[in-house]
């Protein structure tokens, strides 16, 4: 892909992330993929995406930032959201969260197939306890 598509990609797996859509989320992963400390596989993303969302239906990420080199992206992210159910085993507390995320992907023929960066869940988690 050439850079401008690679940023009109991540624009739609941005997206497909806000709507809560998993369906559509999945068409983005390579079903194998490969995350730094985390359990490999889309079924895995999906289902800590899932966990996410239980525990605060209305997150939502913006962009910031995002840089495109051949096969790579990186990029810079804001999430927020109410905590208003239970999210790793911390009952709903109301609290507004905000936290900054940074990730590495790699793309290869519109999947990510690689993925590195911060740990959202832990930085979430911390946040509200």
């Amino acid at each position: 892909m050439e850079e401008w598509e690679t940023r009109e990609w991540f624009q739609e797996f941005l997206d497909a992330m806000n709507r809560h859509d998993p369906e559509a989320l999945r068409e983005f992963l390579d079903p194998g993929v490969r995350r730094a400390h985390l359990p490999a596989g889309a079924d895995a993303w999906l289902d800590e995406y899932a966990d996410l969302l239980h525990g605060f239906p209305d997150w939502q990420w913006r962009r910031i930032q995002v840089l495109v080199e051949e096969d790579r992206l990186a990029v810079h992210l804001r999430g927020s959201g109410a905590h208003t159910g239970v999210f790793r085993h911390v009952a709903p507390t109301r609290r507004r969260v905000s936290i900054a995320s940074f990730a590495m992907y790699r793309v290869v023929r519109g999947r990510i197939v690689e993925a590195s960066g911060t740990d959202d869940a832990e930085a979430i988690r911390a946040a509200v306890v």
